[in-house]
């Protein structure tokens, strides 16, 4: 089962109201997926030479202030911790990969969701409406949005294995379906020098499209390879820094739906979800094609 979202904000001055909207959406994918919920958000994005990580603790009651002072001792005083939840996000002026090595060095119980200079992911166990609640998701602002309800069938019901899942900077992916070669695409993908956090197949799917990413592929063409080297069946929604892509595999049998208006383009599993969209009944809506990407951005 589980259920996926995807919503861009084409009109700027409405970016104020993405978690707002995003919130009923995830609602109405609760039977599709009771057991974790997570989203990516892009906001926020970081000035030049600096970076985000977003980072979770398995403690709720785990103290940032050691963070906070470490970070600021390691990279200079403008450098800040955010928590929010058992999340937090950590921001400096350095690159992405320094930043991680530090905290590996210095906080390797705290586990990495997402890096980048725009996205911050948060995911937990749980009901999508205890998740909402939890971490007040009616309040977030924000350019776009990837979300997923998840309904465990191959792996445990635990944060780690909730999506989505991010392997690359600014990239995200959430995953309806099941991937029938992911065992020997990780073990490829590992000796090439990606890393997994899960025996998930969607981190799979996430790591193969970072690997195509930074041999120089566009997106574009990391997808189009994807429908050659990703055997089973799936829904794809990718979120990168300007924007997010729908993908569907050649059969179609997971559902998806897609639709457009002059203030928002959305995605989800069932079009229960895209009907709390104001606006909804102006949008041009569509059951996307099997293996025709769908793509929308903002220019930087």
């Amino acid at each position: 089962m589980c259920g996926i979202i995807g919503l861009f904000i084409k009109n700027p001055e409405l970016e104020c109201q993405l978690g707002a909207w995003v919130a009923p959406m995830l609602v109405e994918m609760s039977e599709r997926g009771p057991d974790s919920a997570g989203i990516a958000v892009y906001r926020d994005p970081v000035g030049e030479g600096a970076a985000k990580l977003t980072v979770v603790s398995d403690d709720p009651g785990y103290d940032w202030t050691g963070v906070t002072a470490g970070l600021q001792q390691a990279f200079g005083h403008h450098a800040a911790c955010r928590p929010w939840v058992n999340h937090a996000v950590l921001t400096a002026t350095a690159t992405a990969d320094e930043l991680q090595r530090w905290l590996g060095v210095q906080y390797p119980m705290l586990r990495l969701t997402s890096a980048g200079t725009t996205i911050e992911i948060y995911k937990e166990k749980g009901a999508p409406r205890e998740f909402i609640n939890r971490f007040q998701l009616e309040s977030l602002s924000g350019s776009h949005a990837v979300c997923h309800t998840r309904m465990a069938t191959e792996s445990a019901v635990t944060t780690e294995h909730s999506h989505p899942f991010s392997t690359g900077l600014d990239l995200c992916l959430v995953h309806n379906g099941s991937l029938s070669n992911h065992n020997r695409l990780r073990a490829m993908l590992q000796r090439q020098g990606v890393a997994f956090q899960t025996d998930n197949d969607s981190e799979v799917a996430a790591g193969y499209l970072m690997w195509r990413l930074r041999k120089g592929a566009t997106l574009e063409e990391a997808l189009a390879a994807a429908l050659r080297d990703l055997d089973g069946f799936y829904t794809f929604a990718i979120g990168t820094r300007d924007g997010f892509a729908v993908l569907r595999d050649p059969f179609g049998c997971k559902p998806a739906v897609l639709a457009e208006t002059d203030d928002w383009a959305a995605m989800s599993s069932e079009f229960r979800a895209i009907a709390t969209l104001p606006g909804v009944e102006h949008a041009q809506i569509w059951e996307p094609v099997p293996e025709q990407i769908y793509s929308w951005s903002r220019p930087r």
